[in-house]
């Protein structure tokens, strides 16, 4: 991590150029990190308030919307940074080839622009909040327990620069990854709590899914805090903190033993 501090300049002038190329011909501009989020938020609560009737949802307690939405902010952090993070040592040919510098800032530098992209969707999940808080019989609390959203944050964030690590190197030896993380990425979705509370008492399959997946306490912290006004569980947020941190520590370490090789590859 000291190396990477010594090419901080580097790092800021990446996420900047990710930022300004991402938006330079948009007609929107920005909006369309505030525009992804919502318009998944009026999709879904269309389809699963209207189109289709789900007996889980229905008996929430919270207004649908802000509950998915709640859901779909770190959702789309996540997948937007792992998307750009699997392609992003195969795609700078040039400074892998070229210039020495600390790979792990690549991935980094996709996590960082989809994170800007966040902080932008965030205005929105305040207007909901607002919005409810006034107009509906939810009410939101102020309390103690948001202190922990920073803590939340990080432990996604961690979770997502460790798995991004591994992508990234994955996909430079294997340029398949990036096709069929494209595709597990959807199906990863709907074996989340982003859309839908997931069942407590369903099959064996159903625990081992929810137990293994670490977005899913990380979500679960989030609505526990902003919805709920509760503190979230220690025990799977933990969990998802310790492999959080292996996922970083490992693929860390492999970087340093194997970034000799980078440019053969590229």
């Amino acid at each position: 991590m000291l190396e990477v501090w010594r090419y901080r300049d580097l790092l800021i002038q990446l996420i900047r150029r990710e930022i300004v190329v991402r938006y330079r011909h948009s007609v929107l501009g920005i909006s369309w990190a505030l525009l992804q989020p919502l318009g998944l938020m009026l999709l879904f609560t269309f389809v699963f308030t209207r189109a289709v009737s789900v007996g889980a949802i229905e008996q929430l307690g919270v207004p649908y919307p802000l509950f998915v939405y709640v859901g779909l902010l770190p959702w789309t952090f996540f997948a937007s940074g792992l998307t750009g993070a699997v392609a992003s040592l195969a795609s700078h040919r040039d400074l892998v080839t070229k210039i020495y510098f600390p790979q792990q800032i690549l991935p980094m530098t996709a996590i960082a622009s989809a994170f800007f992209d966040f902080c932008v969707a965030s205005f929105v999940l305040v207007g909901l909040v607002s919005f409810y808080h006034l107009t509906t019989s939810w009410s939101f609390q102020w309390n103690a327990a948001l202190a922990m959203l920073p803590l939340v944050l990080m432990v996604q964030i961690v979770f997502m620069f460790g798995l991004g690590l591994w992508l990234a190197l994955a996909n430079l030896w294997y340029r398949d990854v990036k096709y069929l993380f494209t595709f597990v990425i959807q199906v990863w979705m709907f074996l989340t709590n982003v859309l839908y509370p997931l069942p407590t008492d369903g099959s064996a399959a159903m625990r081992v899914i929810t137990t293994v997946n670490p977005m899913v306490p990380i979500i679960g912290a989030y609505r526990t805090i902003v919805i709920d006004g509760q503190w979230p569980l220690w025990g799977p947020l933990g969990a998802a903190a310790a492999v959080s941190v292996l996922l970083t520590v490992s693929a860390w370490t492999l970087y340093r033993a194997a970034e000799g090789r980078f440019a053969e590859r590229v």
